[in-house]
């Protein structure tokens, strides 16, 4: 019975002692990670042609590499957009022109549509239809305080001019004896104003606690209104919008770019501008690193115009920079001066 105790205790021990002898000096669980090293290269495999059969290639093949490294054309890394004006925007800002009235919403369209359905409910508004894909929102008819028609309002929710922003638009109609389809605009401004800006106070407060509506994400996107696009010799914006809105649009974003407007030519789209450079300290990081940090702006004082074309349809609008009678300016600097206008309009 001893023994038997003495040779359980030892056995362990052989075993630990042995596993170089047993398993080889890799242990139990050699690395085998680069034995494909030292795999012989075998011959090409020959299928007999009374066989035939597909031909045998390999299955990851090697492609052949140039000699020359240099690249064939000339390359300039795209430099990143600045941040300008979505640090700056508020929550909720209500915009207009003309008679046309819209709520501009720094969250995505997908983040809007939960939005505006809370405020519904909350105000005991009933819903009658709704249409993520087309982003709209019909209430029923309802009667409101202070006046004899019932009355009915249409929200509708796009995309904003920059990236993860949204535009609220507001249309109300008074009831008819007869059901009307929806107008133009609005039959009561003032009506239209007030929902506006109710709902637009609605949306401020509960921003940081807003859900997210996955189908109007999908069906609206958060891509923005405004590109920067790149050819061999041309940088320019296209602004997805209608010229006058455009227009107004571009003459707000250009002095938050570092330019003073000297004039103006709305008839013919162009805008005469000199540029002073940025004028908050939060702006200097950018052009210290794009100009290798000199004191003075290399491009302050010089002159430009601002060309804003819109298309056969009016549906969107090209806006490319130019020197001093359309002449032609340096690629690198058009494509620095558009990037910091494209963060500016809205």
């Amino acid at each position: 019975m001893k023994a038997f105790k003495v040779i359980a205790l030892i056995a362990p021990f052989t075993l630990t002692s042995g596993c170089s002898f047993l398993f080889g000096d890799d242990g139990l669980f050699p690395d085998n990670s680069n034995r494909y090293k030292e795999a012989p290269e075998l011959a090409e495999i020959v299928v007999p042609p009374s066989l035939g059969g597909a031909k045998i290639e390999p299955i990851y093949p090697i492609p052949q590499v140039e000699n020359s490294l240099s690249m064939a054309a000339e390359f300039e890394a795209p430099r990143p957009a600045p941040l300008t004006a979505g640090s700056e925007l508020a929550a909720v800002r209500i915009q207009r022109l003309g008679d046309e009235a819209w709520a501009l919403v720094a969250v995505a369209p997908g983040q809007l549509w939960p939005q505006v359905r809370a405020f519904l409910t909350s105000s005991g508004i009933g819903v009658a239809s709704s249409d993520a894909r087309e982003g709209l929102i019909d209430t029923q008819f309802v009667t409101l305080k202070e006046r004899s028609l019932p009355t009915r309002f249409r929200f509708r929710v796009e995309t904003g001019v920059q990236r993860n922003t949204s535009e609220l638009h507001v249309l109300q109609q008074d009831r008819a004896v007869d059901d009307k389809p929806w107008p133009a605009s609005s039959d009561d401004l003032e009506l239209e104003s007030d929902m506006l800006r109710n709902v637009s106070q609605f949306i401020a407060n509960s921003s940081e606690s807003a859900p997210v509506s996955m189908m109007a994400d999908r069906s609206m996107g958060d891509s923005g209104r405004i590109t920067l696009e790149d050819g061999e010799d041309y940088t320019r914006l296209r602004l997805r919008l209608g010229f006058a809105r455009a227009w107004a649009s571009v003459t707000k974003g250009i002095p938050e770019s570092g330019f003073i407007i000297d004039d103006r030519n709305r008839s013919e789209g162009l805008f005469y501008l000199s540029f002073v450079g940025p004028q908050t300290e939060g702006d200097d990081g950018w052009f210290d690193w794009l100009w290798g940090g000199e004191e003075t702006h290399p491009l302050s004082g010089k002159l430009y115009e601002l060309k804003v074309a819109s298309n056969a349809d009016d549906s969107e609008v090209i806006i490319t920079l130019m020197g001093p009678s359309g002449a032609a300016i340096e690629r690198r600097d058009q494509q620095a001066l558009l990037t910091i206008l494209k963060g500016n309009i809205n």
